[in-house]
């Protein structure tokens, strides 16, 4: 193969793929060994032959969910992408954060076949103001896809959502597609911190916005909210795949950094009785797993940053990541997608930047094979 690039020439075309070379990625999901050596081996090359990597610095992994047994190919009902966690800043398109949320715009819109929405998983800005919001409103309607979106803790308490309901409507719905029922709460409702204390809006914002703040309270969907959540499951047939969007994590992983929703438990009550649950969340920028009975919960990487893994309280489900590069403003950051099953279950994608994509499918939860890590 004939490749006249430079390593910096190739950093970029790597980085900036056209739609066809995205494709070709894209295709290694759940693809043969065949398909696999041809598309990993062409890129490989590129690289080699520019200098970037020694040839005999790749080498072929075998792993043991890269190709499913003969016959096992899951089968896909429909696909709905994800971004989520951008924190931006009212700075203009220029400032990285928006440059981050840009290129996952385009990650979505180059999806073949496109998705049939994309979840916004929440935090579209970082301290909830107006402009930030309008920035990031402004971005996300470069997507094709229809968009469901979903609020986060930083969008939230400058207003106590005013803007952000303005803008996107009610802060928790449901609705049903093709079969399966969706549920988007708002899980990061706080016990009032503020009035006795006179914060101002500002100060209140600064507060919740701070990862390890002891002065706010811990996130909860509410007790008005799960009654909301007990009268709307209400009508929904028990064998009916359920679909649960939250931003913070719908189990108990890390208290204090807020990883965490106090009345998790009494809201797991209220989905257990379902077949097939499946809960995806936001807030933790990073690959998270875990299930809980027959509750699968997933969580989303950030367009921003990736926060660190807790020093306690990790699923055990969970492979985790490297630590990321600092000096690579991608490295650990990305979007994805699902993959609803005809069996009601789902697989998740995370399409991580600069590294290689990961897959959590819904026969390696169902197994029980513990993460460990890290490992990639």
């Amino acid at each position: 193969m004939s490749v006249n690039l430079t390593p910096k020439e190739l950093e970029r075309a790597l980085r900036e793929r056209s739609p066809e070379a995205e494709s070709e990625i894209r295709s290694l999901m759940n693809c043969d060994r065949r398909h696999f050596l041809k598309v990993s081996a062409k890129f490989a090359a590129l690289a080699a032959a520019a200098g970037v990597i020694q040839p005999h610095a790749f080498q072929l992994v075998e792993a043991a969910w890269a190709q499913p047994a003969a016959g096992a190919a899951p089968d896909v009902a429909f696909r709905f992408a994800y971004i989520s966690d951008s924190h931006l800043y009212a700075r203009g398109m220029t400032h990285r954060f928006a440059k981050a949320v840009l290129k996952a715009v385009e990650d979505v819109n180059a999806l073949n076949p496109q998705p049939d929405f994309v979840l916004y998983g929440g935090d579209l800005a970082q301290l909830g103001r107006p402009d930030e919001l309008d920035l990031g409103q402004q971005i996300l309607k470069g997507l094709e896809a229809p968009v469901r979106m979903m609020v986060g803790e930083h969008d939230w308490y400058l207003d106590m959502g005013d803007k952000w309901k303005s803008m996107f409507g009610p802060d928790r719905y449901s609705f049903d597609h093709k079969g399966v029922h969706f549920v988007t709460l708002n899980s990061v409702v706080e016990k009032d911190f503020w009035t006795a204390n006179g914060y101002t809006p500002e100060q209140r914002m600064n507060i919740v916005a701070g990862l390890d703040d002891g002065r706010q309270s811990r996130f909860e969907v509410g007790e008005e909210q799960r009654a909301w959540l007990k009268q709307d499951l209400a009508k929904v047939d028990k064998k009916t795949p359920l679909v649960v969007f939250s931003h913070s994590p719908l189990y108990h992983y890390y208290k204090p950094w807020n990883f965490w929703t106090d009345d998790a438990e009494q809201v797991q009550a209220l989905l257990q009785p379902f077949r097939s649950v499946s809960v995806i969340h936001g807030h933790t920028h990073q690959l998270l797993t875990n299930r809980i009975g027959n509750i699968g919960f997933h969580g989303m990487l950030s367009t921003a940053w990736p926060w660190p893994y807790a020093p306690e309280g990790l699923p055990k489900l969970t492979l985790q990541m490297e630590r990321p590069d600092p000096f690579n403003q991608l490295d650990g950051c990305g979007d994805g997608r699902v993959d609803a099953l005809k069996s009601g279950q789902v697989d998740k994608h995370y399409n991580l930047w600069d590294r290689n994509p990961h897959s959590v499918t819904y026969a390696q939860l169902k197994s029980g094979i513990q993460g460990g890590g890290p490992s990639y």
